[in-house]
């Protein structure tokens, strides 16, 4: 399994405060790429999985719309998250 329960709240504990608290902006964008990350990795060795390629369709859009949110609701949040996980945008 390529998410431990533990790496989940390793995650959640350095992005979204503490590991419990699992509804924070935050760790959920973190956590989406983490397995953004994943299945990209997976996809360049097999590149005709179209199962998982729309999953990762999927899960980039969820990530943008959180990061929309995030923006909306409190800017420096969001410029701090989008620059602690090096995202382009």
């Amino acid at each position: 399994m390529y998410l431990a329960p533990e790496k989940k709240k390793e995650i959640f504990a350095k992005y979204g405060g503490s590991e419990t608290n699992t509804g924070s902006s935050e760790g959920k964008i973190a956590l989406f790429s983490y397995r953004i990350s994943h299945l990209t990795e997976h996809l360049k060795k097999n590149r005709h999985d179209y199962n998982t390629q729309r999953a990762l369709q999927l899960l980039v859009g969820k990530r943008r719309s959180l990061l929309d949110y995030l923006k909306f609701k409190d800017i420096s949040r969001y410029r701090a998250i989008v620059k602690e996980l090096g995202l382009r945008r």
